[in-house]
């Protein structure tokens, strides 16, 4: 079953309530997602590191719900 932009956002809301989370539908089908996700938690954090933050809080959703997630993260500016 496809997962929507929603439960995408909340999924990583709840693991990193700070972060500023913007969700793109690739495609149209809940199964091809764009995120980009800004958060002080990745202060400090390779790429990598920020990266599996994120597939963590979706706690097993991807290649399930989740076919695809081109992943972006940032460190707010003014850190």
């Amino acid at each position: 079953m496809p997962m929507t932009a929603g439960q995408l956002e909340q999924m990583i809301r709840t693991a990193l309530p700070d972060a500023q989370v913007e969700i793109t539908d690739l495609r149209g089908d809940g199964d091809h997602y764009a995120a980009h996700v800004v958060s002080h938690a990745f202060a400090g954090k390779t790429r990598v590191q920020q990266h599996k933050m994120v597939y963590d809080a979706l706690e097993g959703g991807m290649g399930d719900a989740l076919h695809a997630l081109a992943l972006q993260t940032s460190v707010p500016d003014n850190d």
